[in-house]
């Protein structure tokens, strides 16, 4: 049992340090503002074009959009690959 659990822990690292270089991206206003989140659910890039720079509280928007889609992604990329590597899907868990 404890070589079964060591040999999972092992797996899960390996599926973390896996995760932090995968990167899924969010988008708003049509691909103005793009948001970049690794596995990890961090943000690693934000790029704006130029022409969503004339309205302030229009990018704050697009920005918050982006970025919620771009970790929501990144949370279910987590759980998926987690559940291969434990059998179980558990949504919210990781």
């Amino acid at each position: 049992m404890n070589k079964q659990l060591a040999e999972m822990q092992k797996r899960l690292q390996k599926a973390e340090e896996e995760l932090k270089e995968r990167v899924v991206q969010g988008s708003a206003g049509g691909g103005v503002v793009k948001v970049m989140a690794n596995g990890q659910q961090e943000l690693v890039a934000v790029k704006i074009e130029d022409d969503a720079l004339a309205d302030k509280a229009m990018l704050e928007e697009m920005v918050q959009v982006a970025a919620n889609e771009a970790l929501q992604k990144a949370k279910k990329l987590r759980e998926g690959e987690m559940a291969k590597v434990t059998g179980l899907a558990m949504p919210g868990m990781y």
